[in-house]
């Protein structure tokens, strides 16, 4: 299957986007680095933060949750309030584009039957 958005493939974004839908509390899912600026290669890890009322225990399940789709990438995750460093912020800002949105969730309509 081919790359597309993210250079991830369709496939790969809708088990992303199934689990975030499975955790309310996930507002929105911000993807940056690499794969938000165009510069990734194969097997670039993909650098995920969750905006949201995610406790700990959310997050660990989260994080649990994406390590069972058994995607060739790793994800790098982190909790946006929870983020300290003001370069990484910045560049969050700068570069990053919203993957997930529990309220604009793109919706994928299968081909439609033949008869």
């Amino acid at each position: 299957m081919a790359a597309g958005r993210f250079g991830l493939t369709e496939d790969d974004l809708e088990k992303l986007y199934n689990v975030f839908e499975r955790h309310p509390q996930v507002r929105e899912v911000i993807i940056y680095g690499s794969r938000a600026k165009g510069t990734h290669r194969p097997g670039s890890d993909i650098d995920l933060t969750i905006v949201g009322d995610v406790d700990w225990q959310a997050f660990n399940q989260l994080e649990l949750d994406l390590d069972d789709l058994l995607l060739p990438y790793k994800i790098d995750l982190s909790l946006h309030e929870h983020i300290d460093h003001a370069d990484l912020k910045a560049h969050i800002e700068r570069v990053g584009q919203t993957l997930f949105c529990a309220e604009q969730r793109p919706t994928y309509s299968p081909e439609p039957a033949r008869d």
